[in-house]
C-alpha cells in the first residue's frame, strides 16, 4: 500500500471511529459492537479490500502504548490494597484459563496440537474492564468491584501474553515443559526488572525537565522503548511496560508539573480511545477474510458452531468456577482471609463481567503461521470476542438483579473536599511562612482571601453533599468567564489588539475555567 493510501486509510479509520463512538453513546449503545458490526458490514461490500497488518506492527506498535496507557492511569494504592484479589484472577485465573480451555479447544478442533490450543487458550484467557465499563454504562459498581476488574484487566494482560510466548515457542520448536518454565520465570524477572529501571530512570529524567512539550514527548516513546528493552533481554517487554506504567503513574505527581501531568492525561486517554476503538474496527474490517478463511480451513458449519458452543462454556464455566472458588475461600478459610472477605453477589459480578477484547483481538494476529488451523483459530478468537461483548449486553440487568449496593458517592465528594480544605490549609500556613514585608499587602490579602474560601465552605453542605455556596461561585464565575472569553473574541474581530495579546487572553480564561473545572468535575457532561 503507497503512502498516501495509507494516511487515507489512518483518517477515515479515525474518523469513522470518533462519529460511531460518539453516535452509539448517545443512544446508550456498546460502542466496541457497533464499530465491529460497522467494520463486518463494510468488509463484504464490493472493492473493500482486507486490511493486513504484520503481527511485528502489533506487537511492538499497538499493544505497548495500550498497555501503557491503562497502566499510568491504575492507582497503584488500589491495586496494593486489593492485590491479592487481583493476583488471583490476574494470575491465577488466566493460568486456570490456559489449562482448562487449552484441553477444551484441543479436544474440540481436529488436527490441532496441544500447543496449538494453549496458544488460542492464552489469546482468549484475558479480560477487558474498558469493554465492561463501555457496555455496562454507568451501572454504579461498588469501588471494591470496579478496582479488582480494573487491576485484573491490566495485570492478566501482561501473565497472558507471556503464556503465549511460551505456547508460541513450543510450536515453532521442541521445547521440555522445564524449558517453558525456566523461560516463564526469565520473562518475568526480567520484564519486572525492566520496568522498574525504566521508571525510576525516567522519573529521575522528569524531574529534572521544565519543558512540558519536551516531558510529552519524553513519556510518549516510554511504552516502545521499554517493551524493546524488555524483549532484547529475554524478558517480558508488556510485563515491563505494564510495570513501568504503574511507577511512572505513582511517581508523577512528584517529579512532573503540573501542566506536564494534564497534557500527559490527556495525551494517554486520547490514544487510549483511538488505538482501541480502531482495533474493534480494524477485526470488523477483517471479517469477510477470517469467515472466508475458517470455511476453507474448517471442519464444516454444523461441527463449527458445536466448536463455537464448546470454547464459550468452557470460557464461562472456568472463571464462574475459579471466581466463586475463590469466593468461598475468602468467606470460610483463615481469618485473615475472612477479614477481606467480599460477598457472594460481588463474586457474580466479577465472573459476569467476563468480556473479551482489544487484547484479544490484537494478540490472535501473533499466532505464528507454522501454527495449525491458525486462520480457524482467528476465527474462533473472533466469535470469543463479539460473543462476549455481545453477553456483556445482559451486565446491566444482572447487576440490577443482584442488587449491590451503590457506592457512596456523598462520602467520596465529602473526603475530597475535606482533603482539598486540610491541603489549603497547609497552603495557608506556607503562605504565612514566606510573606515578607516587601510582599503587597494586598496580594498577601487576597490568596488567604481565595485559600479560605474553600475551607469556610465545608460546614455548608446541602442534603445532597453540594456545597451551594461553592456551586454559586462556580456558576457565576463560568458565566464571566463565558462573557470574558466573547469580549477578547470581539476585540479579535475588531482588530483593536495585537495577536500576542489575544492569544494571552485567552490562554489565562482557559487556564481558570480549567481549574473550575477540576474543583468541580462531577459538572461535566
Amino acid at each position: 500500500m503507497d503512502p498516501v493510501a495509507s494516511i487515507t486509510w489512518i483518517v477515515l479509520f479515525v474518523l469513522t471511529t470518533v462519529i460511531v463512538t460518539g453516535i452509539v453513546g448517545r443512544i446508550g449503545w456498546s460502542a466496541p459492537v457497533a464499530l465491529v458490526v460497522v467494520g463486518g458490514a463494510v468488509s463484504f461490500l464490493p472493492g473493500i479490500p482486507q486490511v493486513v497488518v504484520e503481527p511485528d506492527l502489533i506487537l511492538y506498535g499497538i499493544l505497548p502504548p495500550l498497555l501503557f496507557a491503562a497502566a499510568i492511569r491504575t492507582s497503584v494504592i488500589d491495586v496494593r490494597a486489593r492485590r491479592d484479589s487481583i493476583l488471583l484472577l490476574s494470575v491465577g485465573l488466566v493460568a486456570f484459563s490456559v489449562v482448562t480451555v487449552g484441553f477444551a479447544t484441543w479436544l474440540l478442533v481436529p488436527a490441532i496440537t496441544l500447543a496449538a490450543a494453549f496458544a488460542f487458550a492464552a489469546v482468549v484467557a484475558p479480560t477487558d474492564a474498558i469493554a465492561v465499563t463501555a457496555i455496562a454504562g454507568r451501572l454504579g459498581l461498588p469501588r471494591r468491584v470496579v478496582t479488582i476488574l480494573e487491576g485484573e484487566s491490566l495485570l492478566n494482560d501482561a501473565t497472558a501474553l507471556v503464556a503465549l510466548n511460551a505456547s508460541i515457542a513450543a510450536i515453532v520448536s521442541v521445547v521440555t515443559p522445564l524449558e517453558i518454565a525456566g523461560d516463564f520465570v526469565l520473562a518475568v524477572v526480567v520484564g519486572v526488572a525492566v520496568g522498574l529501571a525504566v521508571g525510576w530512570t525516567v522519573s529521575f529524567v522528569r524531574a529534572r525537565l521544565h519543558s512540558p512539550v519536551l516531558d510529552t514527548s519524553l513519556m510518549l516513546v516510554i511504552p516502545f522503548a521499554t517493551f524493546l528493552v524488555g524483549q532484547v533481554l529475554h524478558g517480558s517487554g508488556v510485563l515491563a511496560v505494564v510495570i513501568a506504567g504503574l511507577y511512572l503513574g505513582l511517581r508523577a505527581p512528584t517529579v512532573a508539573s503540573a501542566e506536564a501531568r494534564v497534557a500527559e492525561r490527556i495525551n494517554w486517554k486520547t490514544i487510549q480511545f483511538i488505538l482501541e476503538n480502531a482495533v474493534f474496527l480494524f477485526i470488523g474490517l477483517n471479517l469477510s477474510g477470517i469467515l472466508e478463511g475458517a470455511l476453507r480451513a474448517g471442519p464444516g458449519v454444523w461441527q463449527t458452531v458445536v466448536i463455537c458452543v464448546g470454547i464459550l462454556v468452557a470460557l464461562v464455566v472456568s472463571r464462574f468456577a475459579w471466581v466463586m472458588a475463590t469466593t468461598l475461600l475468602y468467606r470460610k478459610g483463615p481469618r485473615r482471609l475472612r477479614e477481606r472477605s467480599w460477598a457472594w453477589g460481588n463474586g457474580v459480578a466479577v465472573a459476569s463481567a467476563g468480556v473479551r477484547g482489544v487484547v484479544t483481538l490484537a494478540a490472535v494476529f501473533l499466532l505464528p503461521p507454522e501454527t495449525p488451523s491458525r486462520e480457524y483459530l482467528q476465527f474462533l478468537a473472533f466469535v470469543v470476542v463479539v460473543a462476549s461483548l455481545v453477553g456483556g449486553l445482559a451486565l446491566p440487568t444482572i447487576i440490577r438483579w443482584l442488587r449491590l449496593p451503590k457506592p457512596n458517592d456523598a462520602q467520596e465528594l465529602a473526603e475530597r473536599r475535606l482533603l482539598m480544605a486540610e491541603a489549603r490549609r497547609a497552603g495557608i500556613r506556607r503562605l504565612d511562612e514566606e510573606a515578607t514585608p516587601a510582599d503587597e499587602p494586598r496580594v498577601i490579602e487576597q490568596l488567604r482571601a481565595d485559600a479560605g474560601f474553600l475551607g469556610e465552605t465545608l460546614d455548608l453542605y446541602g442534603a445532597d453533599a453540594s456545597i451551594p455556596q461553592l456551586q454559586s461561585k462556580l456558576r457565576l464565575r463560568r458565566s464571566m468567564l463565558e462573557a470574558e472569553r466573547s469580549a477578547v473574541l470581539d476585540a479579535r474581530r475588531e482588530g483593536r489588539y495585537q495577536e500576542p495579546a489575544i492569544i494571552a487572553a485567552l490562554q489565562a480564561i482557559d487556564a481558570e475555567e480549567t481549574a473550575l473545572r477540576a474543583q468541580n468535575p462531577t459538572s461535566e457532561g
